[in-house]
């Protein structure tokens, strides 16, 4: 994860940024599970992924993300990691129904997701955003 910008000193971008640090490493536990071709723990594994990441995805695209289509220089790149979420949902999807071949591609989509927002958009969000800007992200982010 990103620490050399000094973006985490935000509030909101450093509560996003350690749920990342627990989704990533909810993912090296899945992994290990469909690695050992342990189903029931694959399972476990994918309802405790999918309990982190659905608050974390619902609370940065009604927050952050709801700011950041307010400027003209970011919609597109917002519309993009919303279609990565509903991207990462399906792909857990698959795994939680027991298709452990999808683990490879489910982290894969989810490891260059969280770089996008780590090292691309959490910074610019820090630069782009005023202080009533991130008002309203902090309140909305709850």
């Amino acid at each position: 994860m990103c620490s050399h910008c000094g973006c985490r000193a935000n509030t909101v971008i450093a509560r996003y940024s350690a749920e990342h640090d627990d989704i990533v490493n909810a993912m090296g536990v899945l992994r290990r599970a469909a690695s050992a071709g342990d189903r029931a723990g694959t399972g476990a594994s994918a309802r405790a992924l999918a309990g982190l990441l659905d608050p974390h995805t619902a609370s940065e695209e009604r927050s952050l993300f709801a700011e950041l289509r307010l400027d003209a220089e970011f919609p597109d790149h917002v519309d993009g990691l919303c279609a990565e979420h509903r991207e990462i949902d399906a792909a857990l999807a698959r795994v939680a129904d027991g298709d452990l071949a999808a683990v490879g591609t489910l982290e894969h989509i989810l490891r260059r997701h969280i770089d996008k927002e780590e090292n691309g958009l959490f910074p610019a969000a820090v630069i782009a955003l005023d202080g009533a800007a991130w008002e309203r992200v902090v309140s909305a982010a709850s």
